[in-house]
């Protein structure tokens, strides 16, 4: 299970505490996986309990009852609305299939969608969104409305799952200045894009070797198990004092099994997937980046239009006067226009400023509480491992001097 001081450490105040505080509060959870239909057509459902105070929430506690494609319509519509914000990442959608189902999938899942949402819900500004409103509290029949809506960039999901593949192709491109005409390029956003590709690159590559140590804590707590039945039955075979000194022998192995895949367990949900979790992030960062790149771009080619029709406004004015006064017309709508996409692109680079603080502040947390996990609960099958053995050490000696 996903370590308390984790799931803390993403969430708002609890409603208990709030409450006896006399402060807002908003609590999320999610909860009660259930696979619903049969065969392509099945999916996960998930209830999203909702207990808060906040007067623009309809009562103290809602359920309602949520699917993966609710979860991704919230994202997309975040996506959307709030450029320049990080927006929380979402879970793969596409699993193998053979494992779409198999309780560890839907645990890991279950766990990613509720860090999202309640990441969702500290934000200062995602949490005001109307759109998490209506996912945390309207009924099916209006979910299902909200998702088949269409209009101008809401379309339905599997478009957005078109347009995030095309993204995903598209923002090393841009991001890296490979797409031209124009590009952003001052050194500290040099700097930046640098620092959050490497960043990429580390975090995929740790997340790696943290699978290949799940991996083989589960191959050494497999051969462990195995070895302890077999020890037992080479006991028996030997009879005598051999065979209570192998059949405890057999039996501290397959005690140690237990701890190593439960400690495999450990580190699944409580470091790889952390891992796993900021390198989607990054995943986030970089669409946003790829938002900062088009504002720039409009910003930039709306200027330079601005300009040039500014100086062939100068000359209609002496050469051509009748043109000049629909041709003013035009250059003040351009100029509008220029203005806006400039303020846009400003409110991305400031947004994004504030979002890059909170981020760090947030991974420094969350990824030094996962190595924390890691070597605590190293440390302890360590200790676990060197006193079973340690325990049977005078039995064996005296079984190899008797």
């Amino acid at each position: 299970m996903i370590s308390a001081e984790r799931s803390q450490s993403q969430s708002p105040r609890s409603p208990a505490a709030a409450a006896a505080a006399g402060a807002p509060y908003l609590s999320i959870s999610v909860t009660d996986p259930v696979k619903m239909g049969t065969g392509v057509q099945s999916y996960i459902s998930y209830r999203v309990i909702t207990k808060t105070n906040l007067p623009e929430f309809e009562g103290g506690e809602k359920i309602v009852i949520r699917r993966y494609s609710d979860f991704e319509w919230l994202h997309d519509r975040l996506a959307e609305k709030f450029k320049g914000i990080f927006i929380p990442p979402l879970p793969e959608k596409n699993a193998v299939e053979k494992f779409r189902f198999s309780k560890e999938f839907i645990e890991l899942r279950r766990q990613a969608l509720d860090l999202f949402v309640n990441r969702t819900a500290s934000h200062p500004e995602l949490k005001q969104s109307e759109d998490l409103r209506t996912f945390l509290q309207a009924d099916e029949e209006k979910m299902d409305r909200a998702r088949s809506y269409e209009s101008g960039m809401f379309k339905k999901p599997g478009d957005f799952l078109q347009m995030f593949k095309d993204v995903q192709s598209k923002v090393s491109d841009v991001v890296l200045g490979k797409e031209k005409p124009v590009e952003e390029s001052t050194p500290e956003y040099e700097k930046l894009k640098h620092y959050i590709f490497e960043l990429e690159n580390h975090l995929a590559e740790a997340q790696k070797q943290a699978y290949r140590l799940v991996k083989r804590h589960r191959e050494l707590g497999q051969s462990l198990a195995d070895f302890g039945k077999a020890i037992k039955l080479l006991g028996a075979c030997e009879g005598d004092s051999l065979e209570k000194v192998f059949s405890e022998v057999g039996s501290k192995s397959e005690m140690l099994s237990i701890k190593l895949q439960r400690e495999a367990d450990n580190l699944l949900f409580n470091f790889e997937e952390p891992l796993k979790d900021y390198v989607r992030a990054v995943q986030s960062i970089k669409a946003t980046m790829l938002d900062r790149a088009n504002a720039f771009r409009q910003h930039f080619d709306l200027d330079q239009e601005r300009k040039y029709k500014e100086l062939n406004l100068e000359k209609l004015k002496f050469m051509n006067p009748e043109k000049f006064s629909e041709s003013e017309v035009e250059f003040s709508e351009l100029k509008a226009a220029s203005e806006e996409a400039t303020k846009r692109y400003e409110h991305i680079v400031s947004v994004m400023n504030d979002e890059l603080a909170r981020f760090q502040e947030q991974k420094t947390a969350d990824i030094g509480l996962a190595f924390h996990e890691f070597a605590k609960g190293q440390a302890k099958l360590a200790k676990d491992i060197a006193d079973a053995w340690r325990s049977v050490l005078p039995k064996l000696e005296a079984c190899s001097t008797s």
